[in-house]
């Protein structure tokens, strides 16, 4: 990886920091952190957006307190919430994977996003539900979904299609790698 790769990288991940640093509390916290990845992924494109969000898990995992409530550390990550960090990954992958499509017209594009964000959930969401589960906490699947799913969704598509528009925008007047 080129110097100016590595450099956009981790500006990618500095966005998504900062990003989850802005927190309305909530069961799962509401964050800006989802507009973050989508616009990381949109900018920098599918293999060196991943590698930011890989770089700002990495170092949530390291204990640095990039995560949400500025916390950091491999219990974040195994709790009820970490399944949705580690599902920006997997966002991250399809993207990576569904990009040349994606990059045909910003419609695909929005579609690829908003499946990453339906991946994103159902990591999350499983995982939640197995947390709770070994934690004692009987929820059923439909209570997790309406706890965790929900009222999310609404915000989450206003991020999205604001991380469209203000990657869109942004894209063709920075000069990345």
């Amino acid at each position: 990886m080129r110097a100016k790769q590595m450099t956009a990288v981790a500006l990618g991940a500095v966005l998504i920091i900062i990003c989850s640093w802005l927190t309305v509390p909530f069961a799962v916290p509401f964050t800006m952190q989802t507009f973050a990845v989508f616009t990381v992924l949109i900018l920098l494109g599918g293999k060196l957006g991943t590698a930011s969000i890989g770089l700002f898990v990495l170092m949530g995992l390291v204990g640095l307190p990039v995560f949400s409530g500025f916390k950091g550390g491999v219990g974040v990550l195994l709790g009820p919430t970490g399944g949705y960090i580690v599902g920006f990954l997997f966002a991250g992958l399809l993207y990576m994977l569904l990009e040349p499509a994606a990059d045909k017209n910003k419609w695909i594009k929005a579609a690829v996003l908003a499946g990453g964000l339906a991946l994103c959930y159902a990591v999350g969401t499983i995982w939640f539900l197995v947390v709770a589960r070994r934690g004692g906490t009987d929820y059923g699947t439909g209570q997790v979904i309406a706890i965790c799913v929900l009222p999310y969704i609404l915000p989450d598509l206003a991020k999205l299609w604001l991380a469209t528009f203000v990657g869109g925008r942004l894209k063709g007047k920075i000069k990345l790698p």
